[in-house]
């Protein structure tokens, strides 16, 4: 059997048990989606949304991408972000890193990576606006897992900075925004930066309203 004639398989079996369980299980997910959360993760294959917060289908509307950005000229996530906000009226966004990913340890150093170099040249910045703190750090893990937190900040900061996250600010309250990184070696997850709608950021991004 091919590997993708086992998740065919995976696929059947899930189904069928899903059925056997709740009958209903698949007519309550086609007839409409009503997610909380927004989750921009990392592509990462081992941080899977639903599976570390042991949620169903239908709870979390998920965006990822290498290293969890949040990037002004990727229509990709705006357009995301646009219709979790303003249709799916989702009550918080989860910016979720993992500590140890390969795409930040990647944006440290120098090697050329072809075409991921503009991406992570976004995560090299967020380096060095936070050199001095990084480097004072002796452990060369700690420095990439520190740096990780820091991006995530700074994810959580350019949601805030976009005009979608502002009027739901304005009009609605909403949504809440928060950083967290998940930890591949104990599963948990640490919340490491929140934001409450109509948080005041640096008045050069606010736009008037």
């Amino acid at each position: 059997m091919q590997p993708f004639e086992e998740l065919l398989k995976n696929n059947r079996e899930w189904a069928a048990r899903m059925v056997e369980q709740d009958k209903d299980f698949f007519k309550r997910l086609q007839d409409q989606q009503a997610p909380k959360f927004l989750w921009i993760g990392c592509s990462d294959s081992r941080v899977p949304a639903d599976r570390i917060t042991n949620t169903e289908p239908g709870e979390i509307f998920v965006h990822r991408n290498v290293a969890n950005m949040v990037v002004h000229t990727d229509m990709n996530l705006l357009t995301v972000l646009e219709y979790a906000v303003k249709v799916l009226e989702v009550e918080h966004i989860l910016v979720v890193g993992h500590y140890g990913c390969g795409g930040v340890k990647a944006a440290m150093g120098n090697q050329n990576l072809g075409i991921i170099n503009p991406w992570l040249k976004h995560i090299k910045d967020v380096y060095r606006f936070n050199k001095d703190e990084i480097d004072a750090l002796e452990d060369a893990d700690q420095q990439v897992d520190r740096l990780i937190e820091l991006n995530v900040k700074e994810q959580v900061m350019n949601l805030a900075k976009t005009i979608t996250v502002q009027e739901a600010w304005h009009k609605h309250k909403r949504p809440y925004l928060h950083g967290w990184v998940y930890g591949l070696k104990d599963g948990l997850i640490n919340p490491v930066f929140d934001m409450d709608p109509g948080t005041h950021i640096d008045p050069l991004y606010e736009y008037h309203l």
